[in-house]
């Protein structure tokens, strides 16, 4: 076996050793046809004509004189994008489950707001802190002191009524108005002279200037069409409508208003009739004894 094994590695050693001839050179291949190679050569050149080549530009818009085509009219490109449509295949990407996925609420639909999958949610497990009141009232804040200024630059007339109208009209407030306007007592030394004023409330500091200025202060009350029929009646005439007619004030409210505000906006101040000022002289007894 041994001997056997070593013959053959002898052969295959001098096999390797033996010089073999060279093959014969490979033959040179046909020549293609001039139809061939000039078609090859034509799609070369037009293809690197085409890379080279810059982009295509975009067609200028025809025009007919000074006047433009309505049938060249047209968006920018890339302007507007076309939706995905699901569900049209699977070479779309959105086919079948269009993304979706298998089975579970989620592919089959919508929960509500808010829910949870069953569990309690969070709107439930948080306690509950403080109400709103239904009822309550919002005043735009006005001092008498803005009111002395807005005198003295000539804005508003201290002969005719000061209605809530005028002192929007004069930027003495905001521009909402919301549920009335508060005269409140600052700048009250500033009043030297006697005027009159239509407002919703009033603070007992900026009321006592007033009247000992030689002044009123008539609390009156307006609903929130009033309050558009005595800000903005312009409104009614340009909708081809008559202006409301004032509300009475409702029973929470009734004690703490003089009367009913007068539609259009008066100018000239309404005297208090003796049932008014005692109506009144309760009022302010009864407020003097609740801030005590």
């Amino acid at each position: 076996m041994w001997r056997r094994a070593s013959q053959l590695l002898l052969r295959t050693s001098a096999a390797a050793t033996r010089r073999l001839p060279l093959p014969p050179p490979p033959r040179p291949l046909p020549l293609a046809p001039t139809w061939v190679a000039s078609a090859s050569s034509s799609y070369a050149t037009q293809a690197a004509a085409a890379a080279a080549a810059p982009a295509p530009a975009r067609r200028p818009l025809r025009t007919v004189g000074s006047l433009l085509r309505l049938n060249d009219l047209r968006d920018n490109p890339g302007a507007r994008k076309q939706k995905t449509r699901k569900g049209r295949g699977i070479g779309s990407g959105k086919g079948k489950t269009a993304g979706r996925g298998h089975k579970g609420q989620k592919a089959r639909g919508t929960a509500r707001f808010g829910f949870e999958g069953g569990q309690t949610p969070l709107r439930r497990r948080l306690p509950r802190r403080g109400f709103k009141n239904r009822f309550s009232l919002t005043f735009q804040p006005c001092g008498l002191g803005k009111i002395a200024k807005l005198i003295n630059a000539g804005k508003i007339d201290s002969s005719e009524l000061i209605t809530m109208k005028t002192l929007k009209e004069t930027g003495a407030i905001g521009k909402q108005i919301k549920d009335g306007i508060r005269l409140m007592g600052r700048g009250a030394e500033e009043i030297k002279w006697p005027i009159h004023l239509e407002v919703s409330r009033t603070t007992a500091r900026a009321k006592a200037a007033v009247e000992a200025a030689g002044g009123t202060v008539r609390l009156v009350y307006y609903n929130k069409l009033g309050f558009r029929a005595l800000l903005k009646p312009e409104w009614f005439v340009k909708k081809g409508r008559l202006l409301p007619k004032a509300a009475r004030p409702p029973p929470k409210q009734r004690d703490k208003v003089d009367s009913i505000g007068r539609l259009p906006a008066p100018t000239k101040p309404l005297p208090f009739t003796p049932e008014e000022l005692e109506f009144a002289a309760k009022r302010d007894a009864a407020c003097v004894s609740v801030t005590a």
